[in-house]
């Protein structure tokens, strides 16, 4: 009987890892379609207001226009969910995606418009479901899982920022080739099978139901306090890394380095950033809660806008801290999503709500600081604004890391 026992236990785990691996693969692909497709776009944006005779203000809006988007239809995310389930959502999005990439490189200028919106609402909807798939699939490995597919969409977004000027270069095509072949790996991720590999024991909530023993329905998170922390601090991690993107250049510029080098610090601050996702991604389950980790990473975003005020010479340290900071919040940000819920439905849920109200946080993030600094003159003000806000974001994230579940 013993040895029939571990026959089939060892059957099982044979069985299981198969699983677990191309349910891992599925994830992965998914998350490389969350930055490529708009991150691809910088580089060869001079290019696209040439060819389709864009202003400087349609340009900036068009390079705004999927954080929009993030905001809006993350809410609509969850319930989209609960309508096709989880799997048929995620590859709609993959869809919207790869056509608004397609129509962006060949309709002409109505089709750059119409296709940065529908890739935005199709990543809007995997920001928001990737979470609740990593809480359903993988519910002892959250950190883990996000950390790994935080790095390897960091890692995609780099690459693509990187040959999207050579592909452009080498093609009678030029961006519109540069930028359309990123839809190749939405069509891959849709052709993937997302298996379930829980290894939760007990009855589903099929059974439940059966027995009478279903739980009550889970608490909205728009009505918990925790929820809200969780929010407020999705919102504040993202303005870091938008700022840090969209103005780096600018104020390394104007401290007399040049473009070249600027674009290498930037490079830098992405490779630095997937080390901060990986170490938060294997420290998260050491702890009982994660607040050391919010914490930390908090404290490594204040560290570096006060270093770029204080002593702006030492802009390749507060690159590296820059990169270290943002890379850590954004996979706790996002494991945080399911660590503090109890299904993988409320994890949707909290998602939808802390993304929708953390992107706009996001979009408005470099507008103010552009701003600021346009009716100062100067950076001093916009970022001792940033070194506060990031000092908030250390307490929210303290808060939002406490051992507890929305109830």
């Amino acid at each position: 009987m013993s040895g029939r026992s571990t026959t089939a236990a060892a059957a099982s785990t044979t069985g299981r890892l198969p699983r677990f691996g191309l349910a891992l693969v599925g994830v992965l692909l998914i998350a490389a379609n969350l930055r490529a497709s708009f991150t691809a776009v910088g580089p060869v944006l001079g290019l696209m207001r040439q060819d389709l005779g864009l202003s400087g203000a349609a340009a900036g809006l068009l390079t705004s226009l999927p954080l929009l988007a993030f905001a809006a239809f993350s809410p609509v995310a969850p319930s989209l969910a609960r309508k096709l389930g989880l799997d048929r959502a995620l590859r709609l999005a993959l869809l919207l995606i790869a056509l608004g990439i397609v129509a962006r490189s060949v309709l002409g200028e109505a089709g750059v418009w119409a296709g940065t919106g529908s890739l935005g609402i199709g990543i809007a909807i995997i920001n928001v479901l990737l979470p609740s798939l990593v809480k359903r699939d993988f519910p002892h490995r959250v950190a883990q899982v996000t950390g790994v597919y935080s790095a390897f969409q960091s890692s995609v977004a780099a690459l693509a920022a990187g040959v999207v000027v050579p592909i452009a270069d080498a093609s009678p095509l030029s961006w519109r080739l540069a930028l359309g072949v990123w839809a190749g790996i939405a069509l891959i991720a849709m052709a993937v099978p997302l298996p379930h590999t829980r290894f939760r024991a007990g009855p589903g909530p099929e059974a439940r139901a059966a027995t009478g023993t279903s739980p009550a329905p889970p608490a909205s998170p728009w009505t918990s306090a925790l929820g809200w922390q969780v929010t407020i601090f999705m919102g504040l991690q993202s303005v870091p890394f938008f700022i840090f993107v969209a103005w780096l250049p600018s104020i390394l510029h104007d401290r007399g380095i040049s473009a070249g080098t600027a674009g290498w610090y930037l490079f830098l601050f992405q490779i630095v950033s997937v080390l901060g996702n990986l170490g938060t991604a294997t420290l998260a389950h050491r702890f009982t809660d994660q607040r050391l980790i919010g914490l930390t990473g908090g404290l490594l975003c204040f560290l570096t806008y006060v270093g770029l005020l204080l002593v702006p010479q030492m802009a390749l340290l507060w690159t590296v801290t820059g990169g270290l900071g943002c890379g850590s919040t954004i996979v706790l940000a996002l494991s945080l999503f399911s660590l503090r819920t109890r299904t993988h439905s409320q994890a949707a849920a909290l998602s939808g709500m802390a993304q929708s109200v953390g992107y706009l946080l996001a979009a408005a993030g470099p507008i103010v600081f552009g701003w600021l600094h346009d009716l100062t003159g100067g950076w001093s003000i916009p970022l001792a604004l940033t070194a506060t806000t990031m000092a908030a974001m250390a307490v929210f994230a303290t808060l939002a890391s406490r051992n507890r579940l929305l109830d």
